[in-house]
């Protein structure tokens, strides 16, 4: 049995930087071997213009900065509006990018391999590509998110299937986002619109919904991101409630995570040259939230104001380990938790 509070918040890793160590509004992170993390930042263009904020930062789980790479742009290895990331067998690193209506492959060298895809609606076409992931026999699913689909290409950039369409049925779509596959093949997809997950089998027919519309427990507003653990139990990216839910495998609720981030090793010495904003964040910390309604604007209200909280959380990802990684995407970081025994 599971106790009343089943997550431990561990550690936060990140912090704001256009370059270097930190991030800029991280969308995605895969989780390599070794605890290497693979963190997408979709960034800005800073006051001269830089396209850097756009980026791939290599970090470990301590909080190590090991290096960063590709740049915003057009050209062969760069990225324009990055979304997700995942890994293959062989390490290679694999980016949707919205903007660009594209996957680009980056090797484990961080080395440009190649990009395919084209915007349009046909066979083999985009129209912001978010969510991706691997299935159980090596080939790439890829949310098709505003044509409200699902496709199934080879790692060398074949289309190999497509399923669902817009619609609130069952195996149809709004927008979606995020995409997960369990140890039984079957696909998890956050249907952002729709506010809800649907679990389908390998070939796309629906097998079961979590989640409703609305701001309570097992309840959903936009839906970003979504990730499955060995026994079942599903862990959304409840972006629009700024929290984190998991949910059993019937769609129980088990728990929340709102955030309690402290300090990373990137944050600490910038903070700790900097006293009065560091007492600054800690007393807005410490103070009680004033309750206001209706409940999603004291839920935003909070999470803006405490630092500590949650605040556009757009992916979760598990690792093999068990740790709960949430990139916290307005506040630059990941907030790592994990899960108690018992």
């Amino acid at each position: 049995m599971m106790t009343k509070a089943p997550y431990r918040y561990t550690h936060t890793v990140g912090c704001y930087a256009i370059r270097g160590f930190g991030f800029t509004n991280p969308v995605d992170v895969a989780i390599g071997r070794h605890g290497l993390l693979y963190v997408v930042s979709r960034g800005n263009l800073d006051f001269e213009g830089n396209r850097s904020t756009k980026r791939v930062t290599v970090c470990n789980v301590a909080g190590d900065f090991l290096g960063e790479f590709s740049t915003g742009g057009s050209a062969d290895g760069e990225i324009m509006w990055p979304a997700c990331a995942a890994l293959d067998s062989d390490g290679n690193l694999y980016v949707s990018d919205e903007a660009l209506s594209r996957i680009t492959v980056f090797d484990k060298d961080r080395r440009f391999l190649t990009s395919w895809g084209a915007r349009g609606s046909g066979d083999g076409e985009f129209d912001h590509p978010a969510g991706i992931a691997f299935d159980s026999d090596g080939n790439l699913l890829v949310v098709d998110g505003l044509n409200c689909r699902i496709q199934r290409w080879t790692r060398d950039g074949r289309c190999l299937a497509t399923w669902g369409g817009k619609g609130s049925g069952e195996g149809e779509f709004d927008m979606p986002w995020g995409i997960s596959v369990d140890h039984d093949g079957n696909v998890y997809v956050a249907d952002w619109r729709n506010d809800r997950v649907q679990k389908l089998d390998a070939e796309g027919r629906h097998l079961a919904t979590f989640g409703s519309s609305g701001h309570g427990d097992g309840e959903l507003h936009r839906p970003a991101g979504v990730a499955v653990d060995r026994e079942g139990n599903v862990y959304v990216a409840d972006w629009g409630n700024e929290r984190v839910q998991v949910l059993g495998p019937d769609g129980t609720f088990i728990a929340k995570l709102r955030g309690e981030s402290g300090y990373s090793k990137w944050a600490r010495e910038w903070f700790l040259a900097n006293e009065d904003i560091l007492e600054e964040r800690d007393n807005a910390n410490l103070e009680p939230p004033v309750e206001r309604t209706p409940w999603g604007d004291f839920v935003r209200d909070e999470s803006a104001n405490v630092e500590s909280r949650l605040w556009g959380p757009t992916a979760v990802k598990l690792d093999a380990d068990g740790r709960v990684f949430i990139v916290d995407s307005l506040r630059h970081r990941l907030q790592v938790y994990e899960r108690r025994d018992g």
